[in-house]
C-alpha cells in the first residue's frame, strides 16, 4: 500500500492538463484547457480541464474527475497503478507500507497480465544485446534495416530465441503463472498433451504499447524462409490488448502529431520505426489489421489531419482506398502520397535519406478524392454506364465529408473531372447522405429492437445521438434528471469554488465604534440555510450542502477533493460540472484597453448575499403560493391565519427584494 504522506506528494506534484495533454490534444482557453473528448467520439471539443481546481469534465457524455480518476478511466488502471504512473512521471519515490496477504491475494488477473508483458519486453530486448544468438541474428537483422541502436531501444525492440519454450520457462523461475502467459498470448499450450512452447520463438520483437507507454502485447517477425510460417505473429487479443483499438508507434508519436497538427498513417511497424529515424515522428500504423473506427478516434485526440502512405502497387492503392472512406467518415482531413512503384516508407529512407524523403512527402501529397477520381476514371473510359457509376461512387466518396464548404468544394472539383454539371453530382452526393442515414437509423433500430431498448433515440434528420457514458441516477430519484435552479447551482459553486475564501463585515455598534467579523463563504451559506430551516429542492444540490455542512462543523473547512474522489458517479459530475467555468475573460486583452472587469473574488461578500437572499425570496414565493393554494376549501379560522401568514412572508419578501434592488408586488388576494 502507499501510504498517505506519499499520496499527497505525488497529488500535490501532478498537474492534470500535463498528465491528460498526454493523452489528448488540449488548447488553451482563457484559464482553462480544451480538446475533443477521449472517452466518446465528438466533432466539436466539450472536454474542459482546469489547472486551477485540478479536474476534468465533459460536458458532451458527462465523465470528470481528477487527475487520478482519468487515468483509471482512460488506461484502466487501479487507484494504486494510477499513482505509480504519477509517480513515475513526478519522479517520485513511492513509500509503501506492507501488504497483508489477503491484499495481495486481491491482485487482480489483468495487473498479471500487464506485469508479464513488461517482464517479456525487457527480456526479449536483453536477448538483443547480451546473446550471442540475439546479436547474431536479431541485431544483425535491425542494423541490415538501417535501424539506430538509438531508435531501436526508443521502441523497445528485441529478439525471441529460436528454442522451444526459453521465454515460457524463464518467465515460470520468475514466478509467472502459466495461466498469465498463456492469456497473454506469450505462451501457448497444446490442449490434447499439455505441453507448452513459445508463441514467438525465433522471432524478432515489436512490443506494442498503450498511449501511456504500457506493454500491452507483441508482433514477431519471422526470419526464416520457411514458407508455411506467418511473416507477422500478433498477440491474441487479450483483457488488456486489442489489435483494432491500438496503433502502432503511437506511444511515441503523440507528442510530434499534436506538434505539427498532422499524423502520417502507414501500413507496417519498420515503415513507422524508419519514419522515426528519418525525422518523420509524426507517423503510426494499424497493428496488424485493416484500419479501423477505434483507430481513427485515437489519432483525432492529436489532430484531424491525416496524411496515408501506402505502397504505390495495386494493393497498396487498394488498402489506401478502403482507409480513406473510414478517415472521411470520421470527419478526419485527409491527403494521400503513393510512393513509387516497388517502394514504401522504409525503403525510401533507406535509398535516398532522411532529407529526400521529408522533400518527397512535402511536393507528392494528393487530395484523396481527386485521386481516387481520377483513377477510377482511367479504367472508365467512354463506357456511358460505368461512368455512371463512376459518378455515384464518388458521389458517395463525397457524401462522407462532414465539412459542407469542404464538400461543396470537391463538387465543383470533381464535377469538373468527370464532365458532369455541379447540380447532378450535387443531387447524388444528397442521395448518398440520405440512403446512409437511412441505413444508419435503421441498424439502430435494429440494435434497439435485439436489445430490447424501446427508447427513442433522438438525432438530425435520422441521425443517432451517443447516449454513452451517461451519468447513473440514484435509485428511484426522479428529479435528479431534471438540471436545478440557477441560484441553487451557483449557491453550490459558491461553496465548492469559494466556500474556503474568507470575507469580512465591518459594522457600527450603538456607541459609535467599528467591530470586524472575519468568516468564510461556506460558513456564511451553511450557517445562514441552517438557521432559516431551508433546505435544497434539487437533491444533489442538497446532497452537496449537507455534506459542506459537516465538513464546516467538523473541521471548519470545505474538502472539494472529497467530491470529486467521490465514486457515486453521478455526484462526481455534478461537482465537477459547477466547479468548471467553460467561460472566462481574458482580462489582459481588456485591461490594454483600460477596462478593468470586476472579478467575482472580488465583490465574494456581495454575492453571497444576494444569493442567499434570492434563494430565501424563491423559496417565500413558493410558500406563498402554496399558501393560497390553501385557502380554496378552507375553514373561516383557517383562511384568516393563512392570510396572516401570507402576509408576513410577503412583507418578508418585499425587504429581501429591497436588500436585491428588485420590485416585489404585494398580493394578498
Amino acid at each position: 500500500m502507499i501510504d498517505q504522506e506519499t499520496i499527497q506528494r505525488i497529488m500535490d506534484a501532478a498537474r492534470i492538463e500535463e498528465v491528460i495533454g498526454d493523452f489528448v490534444s488540449l488548447k488553451k482557453r482563457g484559464a482553462n484547457h480544451i480538446g475533443c473528448c477521449p472517452f466518446h467520439n465528438e466533432k466539436t471539443p466539450s472536454f474542459y480541464v482546469s489547472p486551477s481546481k485540478g479536474i476534468f469534465k465533459c460536458f458532451g457524455c458527462g465523465e470528470a474527475g481528477d487527475v487520478v480518476k482519468f487515468l483509471m478511466k482512460h488506461e484502466h488502471y487501479t487507484y494504486p497503478e494510477a499513482l505509480r504512473w504519477l509517480a513515475d512521471k513526478y519522479h517520485i519515490e513511492i513509500k509503501e507500507e506492507e501488504q497483508t496477504e489477503e491484499e495481495k491475494q486481491r491482485q487482480t488477473e489483468r495487473d498479471g497480465l500487464f506485469h508479464v508483458s513488461e517482464f517479456a519486453q525487457k527480456y526479449f530486448a536483453d536477448l538483443l544485446y547480451n546473446d550471442e544468438m540475439g546479436r547474431a541474428v536479431g541485431l544483425s537483422y535491425f542494423h541490415g534495416r538501417g535501424l539506430s541502436d538509438e531508435v531501436i531501444k526508443r521502441f523497445g525492440l528485441g529478439f525471441c530465441l529460436d528454442e522451444w519454450s526459453n521465454f515460457t520457462d524463464h518467465a515460470l523461475k520468475n514466478g509467472y503463472s502459466l495461466q498469465v502467459l498463456e492469456k497473454t498470448g506469450l505462451t501457448i499450450v497444446k490442449e490434447d498433451t499439455g505441453k507448452q512452447y513459445d508463441r514467438f520463438r525465433g522471432r524478432v520483437m515489436f512490443p506494442i504499447y498503450s498511449i501511456s507507454g504500457r506493454v500491452l502485447g507483441f508482433s514477431g517477425r519471422v526470419l526464416t524462409t520457411e514458407k508455411q510460417a506467418a511473416k507477422y505473429v500478433n498477440s491474441p487479443d487479450s483483457d488488456i490488448y486489442n489489435k483494432s483499438r491500438i496503433l502502432y508507434g503511437l506511444f511515441q508519436a503523440r507528442a510530434a502529431i499534436a506538434k505539427a497538427d498532422k499524423c502520417y498513417l502507414v501500413e507496417g511497424n519498420v515503415d513507422v520505426i524508419s519514419m522515426h529515424q528519418s525525422g518523420v515522428e509524426n507517423t503510426v500504423a494499424s497493428c496488424g489489421t485493416s484500419l479501423t473506427t477505434e483507430q481513427i478516434r485515437l489519432i483525432k485526440r492529436y489532430t484531424s489531419n491525416v496524411t496515408v502512405l501506402y505502397d504505390g502497387d495495386k494493393a497498396g492503392i487498394k488498402a489506401a482506398l478502403r482507409a480513406i472512406d473510414l478517415l472521411f467518415a470520421e470527419g478526419m482531413h485527409v491527403r494521400l502520397v503513393l510512393f513509387p512503384d516497388g517502394e514504401d516508407p522504409d525503403s525510401y529512407a533507406q535509398k535516398y535519406g532522411s532529407t529526400q524523403l521529408q522533400e518527397f512527402l512535402a511536393s507528392h501529397e494528393d487530395n484523396f478524392i481527386m485521386y481516387k477520381t481520377r483513377v477510377l476514371l482511367d479504367d472508365v473510359k467512354e463506357d456511358p454506364i460505368r461512368k455512371a457509376e463512376l459518378v455515384s461512387e464518388t458521389a458517395r466518396s463525397i457524401a462522407l465529408v462532414t465539412d459542407m464548404l469542404e464538400r461543396s468544394e470537391y463538387i465543383r472539383q470533381c464535377s469538373h473531372l468527370l464532365r458532369v454539371s455541379e447540380d447532378v453530382l450535387s443531387t447524388a452526393v444528397a442521395r448518398a447522405i440520405g440512403s446512409a442515414r437511412q441505413k444508419a437509423a435503421e441498424e439502430s433500430a435494429e440494435r434497439r429492437a435485439e436489445s430490447g431498448d424501446q427508447r427513442v433515440e433522438s438525432g438530425e434528420q435520422g441521425e443517432v445521438q451517443q447516449q454513452q457514458h451517461e451519468p447513473q441516477p440514484i435509485a428511484h430519484n426522479t428529479q435528479l434528471n431534471a438540471p436545478p435552479s440557477e441560484v441553487e447551482r451557483h449557491l453550490v459553486q459558491l461553496l465548492l469554488n469559494y466556500g474556503n475564501e474568507t470575507v469580512s463585515q465591518t459594522l457600527k455598534a450603538e456607541d459609535g465604534t467599528e467591530q470586524t467579523t472575519t468568516y468564510t463563504v461556506a460558513q456564511i451559506i451553511v450557517n445562514e440555510i441552517k438557521n432559516e430551516q431551508l433546505s435544497f429542492s434539487h437533491p444533489l444540490c442538497q446532497r452537496v450542502l449537507e455534506q459542506c455542512t459537516l465538513m464546516v462543523e467538523m473541521v471548519g473547512k470545505v474538502d472539494t477533493t472529497r467530491f470529486i474522489d467521490s465514486n457515486d458517479d453521478a455526484l462526481r459530475t455534478f461537482c465537477a460540472t459547477v466547479m468548471m467555468d467553460t467561460y472566462s475573460l481574458c482580462e489582459d486583452s481588456w485591461r490594454k484597453k483600460g477596462i478593468y472587469p470586476p472579478r467575482i473574488e472580488d465583490a465574494l461578500l456581495q454575492d453571497v448575499g444576494d444569493s442567499l437572499n434570492t434563494f430565501k425570496s424563491l423559496r417565500l414565493a413558493q410558500m406563498i403560493a402554496e399558501k393560497r393554494e390553501r385557502l380554496i376549501g378552507a375553514s373561516e379560522e383557517e383562511q384568516g391565519e393563512l392570510l396572516n401568514e401570507i402576509k408576513y412572508y410577503s412583507e418578508i419578501l418585499r425587504q429581501l427584494g429591497q436588500a436585491l434592488g428588485m420590485v416585489i408586488a404585494r398580493r394578498l388576494d
